[in-house]
């Protein structure tokens, strides 16, 4: 009864991390458009400019924080969700003296979920004519409501809560006890429940420190690729069977791509494997604080890429250090953990199954470590989407949309591939792109998800044609669209 119980809060966790994501994630550029301008103007940026160096408070303190206010209620109640939840967000805004993320991630979905209450309210008793005049003053009398609201109550309660967070997090720095917190991130990242401690905590305040010093460690914490890069390198030297001849493929999309959701099923396969990426994210944390290392803001993915791109001047040396003490003692402890195991070659497909299963839906970036769907399942799937092409026209077919949760990684992967499937079969006239499905865009004809999303996606865009897959990477299914597109 314990282990239901345990497996209905991670649940639960990993839910809630799921919809803080979903509210930072879609904004993800604008926190780098704005890293980039702190970077390069302020007083000890690349290229200083006082004038430009003006965008910097306004964009942290008004814009970032009205994005996620309107994202989050947009994900409740569509765009007048949003604009009530961007409304009610100004209250927070304004009631407080600190970036008010937190804030906006409470008040933009209630806003949303408000305005959808008092519509529910409202249905089927407006008078014909009167319709427009009940929607706009609906919305605005609510806004105005409960933005004065958040101002006199929410705002200052959030500021204390973000306050109190921020001194821990300065507590843990001053006795140096940082590297710590690898013990809790490390394990919570295969456990799905990174989200939840990144985008409710560490995003905040690294924000909040940035604004202040320029840069953040706390931006480096989960982001750093080098553990995850340490253990695919010892799978890929002292591993067994399809485990060695996976990793190698898999280290490059995890260190390149920043998906780290890649290296989970290695972990799983030997839990010991735990000790090296715990020790690789603790030196690594340690390296960062010897150098005083921060990034000017959140890098997303978690690629060696972005993360040099958002380096402060002149401290690329101490984050790449960070990187690369973190591989290489993660690669040192896996490499003992694997050479002194002993046993068969191990089963990477029972670890990514396992790895699905605490993340309580299938994984799309499994199926790079896994391979292809074969034999009935593979069957079953072409003659599945063979017998849903006959009663659709592909020949209407302009826009195909990959959708999953973020929008970001596993869709982007096969919208990737669709597109290079498309483009070798020269079709033309057929924009192939990815979202989350919470910004499925009203023109889609033809959208793509993995089997347990599809009736999210479905009840978000009824009138498009939707496709099922069980994985991104490798499905039949692409075979069969591109020859009904043909």
């Amino acid at each position: 009864m314990s282990n239901e119980n345990n497996k209905g809060f991670r649940v639960k966790i990993q839910r809630f991390g799921s919809h803080l994501s979903g509210m930072v994630m879609p904004n993800i550029g604008a926190f780098i458009a704005w890293g980039i301008i702190t970077a390069l103007f302020i007083p000890k940026g690349y290229f200083p400019n006082e004038d430009l160096a003006k965008l910097v408070d306004p964009m942290i303190t008004y814009l970032l924080p009205l994005l996620i206010g309107y994202t989050g209620g947009k994900m409740v109640y569509d765009v007048r969700g949003g604009v009530v939840g961007a409304i009610a967000t100004m209250g927070v805004i304004v009631g407080s003296d600190i970036p008010m993320f937190l804030g906006a991630m409470v008040m933009g979905p209630l806003g949303g979920y408000l305005i959808k209450k008092v519509d529910d309210l409202f249905r089927g008793k407006v008078k014909a004519g009167f319709e427009m005049l009940v929607n706009n003053f609906s919305a605005g009398i609510l806004g105005a409501i409960i933005t004065i609201l958040a101002f006199k109550f929410v705002g200052p309660v959030v500021e204390a809560i973000s306050q109190m967070l921020s001194n821990g997090v300065e507590f843990i720095v001053d006795v140096n006890l940082l590297p710590l917190a690898s013990i809790i991130i490390e394990p919570a990242k295969v456990l799905f429940l990174n989200n939840a401690i990144n985008q409710g905590i560490l995003g905040p305040i690294g924000v909040d420190q940035a604004k202040e010093v320029g840069k953040s460690i706390l931006f480096l914490l989960e982001a750093n690729p080098g553990p995850g890069l340490g253990v695919l390198l010892a799978y890929s030297i002292f591993g067994k069977g399809t485990s060695r001849q996976t990793a190698p493929g898999a280290a490059i999309i995890h260190f390149l791509g920043g998906i780290h959701e890649i290296y989970f099923p290695y972990i799983l396969m030997k839990p010991a494997m735990l000790l090296a990426v715990i020790g690789g994210g603790m030196s690594g944390v340690f390296t960062f604080t010897l150098f005083n290392a921060g990034l000017v803001a959140t890098p997303s993915p978690g690629s060696i890429i972005a993360i040099m791109a958002l380096s402060p001047k002149g401290e690329h040396l101490g984050v790449l250090a960070g990187v690369i003490v973190a591989a290489v003692v993660s690669f040192v402890i896996g490499a003992i953990v694997l050479k002194t195991s002993k046993g068969e070659a191990e089963d990477i497909n029972a670890a990514a199954d396992k790895m699905q299963e605490l993340k309580g839906k299938k994984s799309t970036v499994a199926g790079a470590v896994t391979g292809e769907a074969t034999g009935a399942d593979a069957s079953v799937e072409a003659a599945e989407a063979t017998n849903k092409a006959a009663d659709f026209d592909y020949h209407s077919v302009k826009k195909i949309i990959f959708a999953c949760d973020a929008g970001m990684g596993s869709s982007a992967m096969g919208a990737s591939i669709m597109r290079n499937k498309v483009k070798k079969a020269g079709i033309e006239g057929v924009d192939v792109t990815n979202t989350s499905i919470a910004n499925l865009p009203s023109d889609a004809d033809l959208v793509i998800t993995h089997k347990d999303l599809t009736d999210r996606a479905v009840a978000k865009l009824p009138d498009a044609h939707h496709v099922s897959v069980e994985n991104f990477m490798s499905s039949p299914k692409y075979d069969e669209i591109i020859n009904n597109l043909k």
